[in-house]
């Protein structure tokens, strides 16, 4: 379900190479499906390759979960705290927004030299910084010329283009 070419193509297969994700199943990658919160924090961390051997004290990560490490890995670096009320957020949807803030956080928050322009992008939000930064990284260039669409749900082959920009492509 993957064309040759797709936007996303190599950074599927790049994924898939290096044990990103190995799809979901029946030899599909369902690109156009949604990324839960646990599933973006688990891709990230897989591409970072790390390895913790503690958990996460969330009340909705369970210790046996696939993504127990990854969450409890990006709460050990600052990446994200949860949602709240003793929260990850596991089963949510993440947004454009949550994918490109969890990025520059992991890469230490850095001052972009200018802003994205979108229309859409609140100068105090939560993740204004973070999209300046993957605009001026070339992570994303939003979803039109003047909008980035901070709360759309994040689709996988969105993810793994975002992450595939920023640990590959120059």
């Amino acid at each position: 379900d993957v064309s040759t070419d797709a936007y996303y193509a190599k950074a599927v297969a790049w994924a898939v190479e290096n044990g990103i994700t190995t799809g979901t199943g029946d030899g599909k990658f369902s690109p156009d499906a949604t990324c839960t919160r646990a599933q973006s924090v688990t891709f990230l961390f897989r591409a970072i390759g790390k390895l913790v051997d503690s958990k996460a004290e969330f009340s909705d990560v369970l210790t046996d979960s696939y993504y127990a490490n990854a969450v409890a890995w990006a709460v050990e670096n600052g990446v994200t705290n949860g949602i709240g009320d003793g929260l990850f957020g596991s089963d949510n949807d993440c947004t454009r927004a949550q994918i490109v803030t969890f990025l520059w956080r992991w890469d230490l928050c850095p001052k972009a030299s200018s802003s994205s322009g979108f229309a859409d992008v609140s100068k105090h939000a939560f993740y204004t910084d973070a999209v300046y930064w993957a605009v001026e990284y070339g992570i994303t260039k939003g979803t039109t010329a003047k909008t980035f669409s901070p709360n759309d749900k994040c689709m996988r082959s969105q993810i793994v283009t975002f992450l595939y920009r920023y640990f590959v492509v120059d």
